[in-house]
């Protein structure tokens, strides 16, 4: 099937979107973009042949959108169920609607069966719509049972006695009620459009259900409208179409379908680009971690997202600006300084990746001026605070210069060894030959020794800001004191008065954030 896609506001050509029977596509879009009108206008194109579900309409009546299964189920239902409903004083529900309509089509097959067996005794029971809807709803729900009982469906739980009606089961399994009622009722080779697909549901039932349905109607597509990248992502392979925003003039959309991201989980790129801002990865865990914290203090305008490891900031911002032609927004990443040499760290920034002048971002509470502001806050001497701090740091650092120097020179000969063993080699001969030369050119003694040389520099000179970018040691926060000359009882204090500054507008948070942002090298804002 062929679908053209709305007008475009640039007034470029629509879209085309061909999708084969059994499989799926999703429009998806940020509050307010104007995806529910994009869906109308697909839907008002394809004509006959589509067929929009709302659980929300089904079940509350609240007609935002067109619920074609309500509107064909009340030209489907038979006159004697459409009156016994009426009869109550008021509007059937569309589950209603359903559950009654399935009840209706049971009992017809159960009669003509009899019949039939009564005339020629070799008829057969035939599967129902009901028989399927029964089918779905006890394998998302396994725990669950449905009943028909004195022509009444019927639900229990678990090895309960008690059975009960509809009216009594969660908002959640009335909307997988109604679903797999309603999605029975759309034509064959339908286009079933589903506005909401996730709403009511718990996100471990909603893939399961979505899954079960289009395999029950196999013969349709599956059209979801929703601002759920979770959900978008669940449709593995499925076309998106992204929906950015909506001109009421000309009736006009700014949308367009969404490239492949290898190297970045569709569910974070649909939740980033539907942000609308930049973007900035960051290591680290999401919830406890010091960058999860600070980053999004210090860049308040960028959708800031926690990956991890470094490795997948890096390929995350790569992968991301190479989607740029795209969504149109810049992206940066932050990666931790670690004991890179400086040929690393300028490739890092070359593609993007911010990579901070101090070891590990521990360091960066200990930069001169941020020691200064939070000593001023406290109201503490500053330049006290902050010489006391340097001297702590620096002897600290000369005391550790040979393991230091020992970790460095680790981390590059691991570096090395990994750019130059990485390559083609016809026999083993030829590999053990080319890994015994590699000590000697290589030669990590003399690189240590020259790294020995370079720190005791800094150490002596008192070079404190090259100290900083060079010294990894996660007790030196602790270790320097900093705390107690700013006034807080030990670090973690310390540094939850530096993100609580960075949340004020007081000059101090603006000097520390500006800092910050030097240390890092970051954009002019």
């Amino acid at each position: 099937m062929k679908l053209t896609l709305p007008r475009r506001s640039d007034g470029s050509e629509p879209q085309h979107l061909s999708i084969d029977a059994g499989n799926s596509f999703v429009i998806i879009g940020a509050n307010g973009a104007g995806k529910t009108r994009f869906t109308s206008a697909v839907v008002e194109s394809i004509g006959a042949s589509a067929f929009r579900v709302s659980a929300l309409d089904g079940l509350y009546g609240r007609h935002r959108v067109p619920d074609m299964a309500v509107s064909s189920l009340r030209s489907r239902c038979d006159d004697a169920v459409v009156a016994a409903l009426e009869r109550g004083g008021s509007v059937p529900t569309g589950l209603e609607m359903l559950l009654a309509q399935l009840m209706h089509e049971e009992m017809l097959n159960l009669i003509g069966y009899k019949l039939a067996v009564a005339s020629n005794g070799g008829a057969s029971l035939k599967r129902t719509r009901l028989d399927r809807v029964i089918d779905l709803w006890q394998g998302v729900f396994p725990d669950n049972k449905m009943l028909i009982d004195s022509g009444k469906i019927l639900f229990s739980r678990g090895m309960a006695p008690d059975s009960y009606s509809e009216i009594k089961l969660s908002d959640g399994e009335r909307a997988v009620l109604y679903y797999a009622g309603a999605v029975c009722y759309a034509p064959k080779g339908a286009v079933i459009f589903v506005d909401s697909p996730e709403i009511f549901l718990h996100p471990t039932l909603t893939n399961s259900l979505w899954n079960r349905l289009e395999a029950m109607r196999s013969d349709c597509v599956f059209c979801y409208t929703t601002h759920d990248p979770g959900f978008a992502s669940s449709r593995n392979g499925a076309p998106v179409v992204w929906v950015r925003d909506y001109e009421p003039e000309t009736m006009a959309w700014d949308y367009a379908l969404m490239p492949s991201q290898d190297g970045i989980a569709p569910e974070l790129y649909m939740s980033l680009v539907g942000a609308r801002k930049p973007v900035l990865f960051i290591e680290g865990d999401s919830r406890r971690s010091i960058d999860a914290r600070l980053y999004p203090l210090i860049f308040p305008d960028f959708t800031v997202r926690s990956l991890g490891s470094c490795n997948k900031v890096i390929e995350s911002t790569r992968t991301f600006n190479g989607l740029a032609s795209f969504h149109s927004m810049d992206s940066f990443g932050i990666v931790d300084r670690d004991r890179r040499d400086d040929q690393e760290v300028e490739y890092l920034r070359s593609k993007r990746v911010m990579v901070p002048d101090v070891a590990e971002i521990e360091n960066m509470f200990l930069i001169e001026d941020v020691v200064r502001a939070m000593a001023t806050v406290g109201g503490h001497d500053a330049v006290r605070a902050v010489a006391k701090v340097k001297r702590t740091v620096i002897a600290l650092f000369k005391a550790d210069v040979r393991q230091q120097a020992l970790q460095h020179t680790r981390h590059y000969m691991k570096r090395m060894m990994e750019r130059r063993v990485d390559g083609r080699f016809p026999d083993i001969a030829t590999l053990e030959k080319h890994v015994a030369s590699l000590l000697d050119e290589l030669a990590p003694r003399q690189y240590y020794e020259r790294l020995c040389r370079e720190f005791h520099g800094y150490a002596d000179s008192g070079d404190y800001a090259n100290v900083l970018r060079v010294f990894n040691q996660k007790s030196m926060l602790a270790s320097s004191n900093v705390a107690a000359l700013c006034g807080y009882s030990n670090k973690d204090r310390y540094i939850n008065g530096v993100i609580s500054l960075l949340r004020t507008r007081r000059p101090e948070a603006d000097a520390v954030r500006a800092a910050l942002r030097r240390t890092l090298g970051a954009p002019a804002q």
